[in-house]
């Protein structure tokens, strides 16, 4: 276990928990040895394998060779400690341990990261060049223990075995594996290319009417398989209840949104997608309607709620639900509907199942009261019971939990105080010496087939499309220049409008702000840090004098300090693959290039 400890430690960038390390001195064992029975040592065995562009591992991964083809053969095993665990009512894919909560069906959660590897790993997309297979293996239990979870379908990558059947369990892995060399299948799977993650708004208009297209994983799956549920009970007990899904940038909030807007629809259900964001709306009109433009009217703002009638929508999703804003009312907002009514709560009365997905380090405009104490607050106000689903995982910026961190540390929005990028092979991160170069950086990547955006936090002025003509340079820092996102809903002078600065190819040439990058993603980001948050010293010091966004202006110091490091959160976590970091403050890039090697 020293070996496995330090690989841990070098590959995590932490020290391996000690219930980890224990849960691995428990199981590898019983799984090494079952290997070497079944007349296989030479299998090669890659343990706690990383999914692709996920932070989530598999347990374990077994290479060789498929015993009857020849050809390479990869068995996805999960470990698994359970002694017992049962079904969760009119929920077959969820089931109760005993003291530990909800989880997945160990064989949906095999099965899905089976799915999710084919998806994402080039050589497995090869027909015939290469199979997968996938197993739960509960070698702790026996079937009495799991009894009820054995009426769950199962197929070639979705297995299970308990303890009392192990003499099956060998077998099995004898049919899928030869007693031959595997390192040749373990190479070929550690060097395959990982094909570009299928960006949600791309794939928008099919997620809505075939939701498989989005694997969802472990607490994706649990989130959606709850609300799910929760309809079927509002119907059959005539009950109500709030659900939060919480997690951090690109951990899959709104993949569970589209899934469930795709579900709902196809079980006759009631149901609408509600954000606070233009940009984000918009997008989804435009993507998931293309082909059926009735989808758009499904897309809604969190302020057309208020007259709704109660309970009107069987499921109302709430997504980027850090955007809630008090109450909905603004000037263009009717004196008849001007009632104070907090925001939320109207969001509240309007289904039977409102959904919220959040990130409340996002919140970067004061008036934003989208947490997760401010939406359960307002259910036990109304008598509701509020169930929240914690999102653990990380599917943008390569799914680094590592660069996330570094990122709330650097901010000051987790405590600890910056520290060195000690890197991670599944995100890049590096320093540039000002703007110019970081957009050749970045145009060399665009050369390559990669998505990328410069975007900037909002220190300049942004001023009207000019008529006739194209877009005002308003960023300017020393001799290098570039106008900001174009302010219009449409195009301009080959400028796509605001809404799909991120999502539209020709955005490159324009430097985005927070309120156009938000809920969106790109392969490579890169971000200019203004003057508006510099480094003195020892910590960061905000400096609303240098903001030009008069609406985070309007709070107090506190709130606009809280505005501006949550704003440059969301703009270095839009990256999938890579981020290039500058600041036009001297001091401040000095910390940059300190903590981020060359």
């Amino acid at each position: 276990m020293p070996t496995l400890s330090e690989q841990y430690r070098h590959r995590m960038g932490r020290s391996a928990p000690p219930a980890e390390i224990r849960s691995w001195e428990r199981s590898l064992a019983v799984l090494a040895s079952d290997l070497v029975e079944a007349g296989l040592p030479g299998v090669e065995v890659l343990v706690e394998y990383q999914l692709p562009l996920t932070s989530k591992r598999a347990d374990v991964i077994l290479c060789g060779r498929h015993p009857g083809s020849g050809t390479a053969q990869f068995v996805v095993v999960e470990l698994k400690q359970w002694s017992r665990a049962h079904l969760v009512d009119h929920a077959d894919d969820l089931c109760v341990l005993d003291g530990m909560g909800t989880r997945l069906h160990p064989v949906e959660q095999v099965r899905r990261y089976c799915t999710h590897l084919r998806d994402f790993v080039a050589a497995l997309d090869d027909e015939g060049q290469a199979g997968i297979a996938g197993v739960a293996y509960l070698h702790n239990a026996t079937d009495l223990d799991l009894n009820d979870l054995w009426a769950y379908p199962q197929d070639q990558q979705g297995r299970m075995y308990t303890g009392q059947r192990r003499a099956k369990f060998l077998r099995y892995l004898q049919q899928h594996l030869a007693p031959t060399s595997g390192a040749e299948a373990a190479d070929l799977l550690l060097g395959s290319a990982i094909r570009p993650s299928k960006q949600l708004l791309t794939l928008a208009a099919e997620e809505v009417q075939r939701r498989e297209q989005f694997v969802l994983l472990d607490e994706q799956q649990v989130a959606y398989s709850l609300v799910m549920r929760s309809v079927e009970q509002s119907y059959r007990a005539n009950s109500k209840e709030v659900i939060i899904v919480s997690g951090g940038p690109g951990s899959g909030k709104s993949v569970i949104a589209l899934s469930l807007m795709g579900e709902l629809s196809r079980r006759g259900r009631t149901v609408l997608h509600a954000t606070g964001s233009s940009a984000f709306t918009q997008t989804l009109r435009r993507v998931a309607g293309a082909r059926a433009p009735r989808v758009k009217s499904m897309f809604k703002y969190f302020n057309q709620f208020v007259d709704a009638e109660r309970n009107s929508l069987d499921v109302l999703i709430c997504d980027e639900a850090h955007r809630i804003r008090e109450t909905s009312a603004n000037r263009y907002t009717p004196a008849s509907l001007r009632s104070g009514r907090p925001q939320v709560a109207e969001l509240i009365d309007a289904a039977r199942v409102p959904v919220f997905l959040l990130d409340e380090h996002q919140v970067v405009r004061p008036g934003e009261i989208g947490t997760i104490d401010d939406i359960r607050d307002a259910a036990e106000a109304a008598g509701l019971r509020t169930q929240v689903i914690e999102l653990d995982a990380q599917f943008r910026c390569g799914g680094s939990r590592a660069y996330e961190e570094w990122v709330l540390r650097l901010l000051g929005l987790e405590p600890g105080g910056p520290v060195p990028w000690e890197g991670d092979e599944h995100f890049s991160l590096s320093s540039t010496t000002g703007p110019s170069t970081m957009e050749l950086r970045l145009r060399a990547l665009l050369d390559e087939g990669y998505g990328a955006r410069m975007a900037a936090g909002y220190c300049w002025p942004w001023s009207d499309p000019i008529p006739g003509g194209g877009l005002k340079p308003d960023v300017r820092i020393g001799d290098w220049q570039k106008p900001w996102n174009n302010k219009k809903d449409t195009s301009h002078a080959g400028a796509p409008g605001t809404p799909y600065w991120a999502s539209d190819a020709a955005g490159f040439e324009q430097v985005g702000c927070v309120y156009t990058a938000q809920g969106f993603e790109y392969d490579y980001a890169g971000v200019i840090i203004g003057p508006d948050l510099v480094w003195r010293s020892d910590h960061w010091v905000a400096q609303p004098q240098h903001s030009h966004d008069s609406q985070v202006k309007r709070g107090d110091s506190a709130q606009f300090d809280q505005a501006v490091r949550n704003t440059y959160k969301v703009l270095l976590t839009r990256g999938m693959l890579g981020a290039t970091v500058y600041s036009t403050d001297a001091e401040t890039q000095a910390l940059l290039e300190s903590l981020i090697s060359a």
